[in-house]
């Protein structure tokens, strides 16, 4: 069996580590503060025929995509 240099092996360990670490950085749910903070915009929507139900997302910048409460 061949060995992976220690250069490629600490790569793929690093890479391992970092991804977690940068999923949990970011915030599932955010404030309209803190949307329009980080450089996106609060973008609502209808749900079903719009009489009552809506979705509130942060669009673009740092919170892409998270719900706003």
């Amino acid at each position: 069996m061949r060995k992976l240099p220690y250069a490629v092996l600490t790569a793929l360990v690093v890479s391992v580590l970092a991804g977690p670490v940068h999923a949990a950085a970011l915030p599932a749910d955010v404030t309209a503060s803190q949307c329009i903070a980080g450089g996106g915009s609060v973008v609502i929507s209808a749900v079903g025929d719009g009489s009552q139900a809506f979705t509130k997302r942060c669009m673009g910048g740092v919170h892409d995509g998270a719900t706003v409460l």
